[in-house]
């Protein structure tokens, strides 16, 4: 039986590679400067207008333009969705974040001091300056507006992946920045991340925090271009899953918290969480992080149903607090 499947698997691979190939080699366009706009092959090639009236040969559009249904590379016009700003939220938030968590950890105090809040508020300025520089470079320039190309598919990100090859005489290299700016300003936003850091946190971390102060510098020297690889590769599969992404490791990261409490016990936990300014903050911070994921999931299209999901924030914090006496290792025999 599964021979019979893994037969009939690779017949229609072999079928449908057949085809391909014979729809290939019977593709016919105009190759060179055209008079009158002609189609181009692939999904991104496109003709660039020139300033005599005739039409470029088949190529990458330029940065800003995209190719429409005629393959003619116009300018983008869009404006960036709830969704698309989301996501830009999303790329702000996890520097963000991983500075707060590496101050955190390198000051290691389970008390908020003036010394620590000062590199917190440092942390802060630093991405907000760097969210601004980055809307202010980018077109139209010195607007908090953004002019974008509409994302329409996981392709749109990875259109070096899908260079065509018409009748096997050449690969025609129409590599763009489909989803402009989306891609590129997220380089931009972590490159002026880098250099505001660099510039203000020393002198900042070697006054409040003298000597550990320089393992926060030191952490982001290295997780800020491990986002940068991250992003350049996966892009386009984080701005679809990161929604999924937020609530996960929010999840996660909540119960961490929890588990490092000295104190399991259910009062424990509970009176830590309102006694305790640190362990407030870090709580409230999670179920924001909750709240934005589900926001983005569902991006409010029904408003009152989908906003009062957000009523299910504190469920996980609740489920490890009335949980925490079952899964105590004090209690296991």
């Amino acid at each position: 039986m599964w021979t019979r499947i893994l037969f009939l698997i690779v017949l229609c691979y072999i079928l449908s590679l057949c085809h391909a190939v014979k729809e290939t080699k019977s593709f016919h366009y105009e190759k060179g400067v055209v008079s009158s706009l002609s189609h181009c092959p692939g999904r991104y090639c496109g003709r660039t207008r020139q300033d005599n009236g005739s039409w470029s040969e088949c190529g990458a559009c330029e940065r800003g333009l995209r190719r429409d249904n005629y393959s003619a590379c116009v300018q983008c016009n869009d404006e960036p969705e709830f969704y698309d700003a989301l996501y830009l939220g999303f790329m702000g938030l996890l520097p963000l974040t991983l500075h707060l968590g590496c101050i955190d950890a390198a000051a290691k105090r389970r008390t908020f001091t003036k010394e620590v809040m000062g590199l917190y508020t440092s942390a802060i300025i630093e991405v907000g300056v760097a969210a601004v520089v980055t809307l202010l470079v980018t077109e139209p320039y010195g607007s908090f507006r953004i002019r974008s190309c509409q994302v329409r598919k996981l392709a749109d990100w990875y259109p070096l992946l899908h260079n065509p090859n018409p009748n096997y005489e050449g690969v025609l290299h129409c590599t763009q920045e489909a989803v402009y700016p989306l891609y590129s300003m997220v380089f931009v936003f972590y490159t002026v991340c880098l250099v505001v850091m660099l510039v203000i946190r020393p002198a900042l971390s070697s006054k409040l925090l003298p000597g550990r102060g320089k393992a926060a510098i030191y952490s982001a020297l290295y997780f800020l271009p491990i986002l940068i690889v991250i992003h350049a590769v996966g892009a386009g599969l984080i701005y679809y899953s990161f929604p999924y992404m937020v609530i996960i490791l929010s999840v996660i990261s909540s119960a961490a918290h929890f588990a490092f409490q000295l104190d399991q016990s259910m009062a424990g936990l509970l009176l830590g969480c309102v006694k305790d300014i640190r362990n407030l903050v870090i709580l409230l911070g999670h179920w924001g992080l909750h709240a934005y994921g589900i926001v983005a999931i569902t991006q409010l299209t029904e408003g009152v149903l989908h906003a009062s999901l957000c009523a299910l924030v504190p469920l996980p914090a609740c489920f490890y607090i009335l949980t925490s006496r079952f899964t105590d290792p004090a209690n296991i025999n």
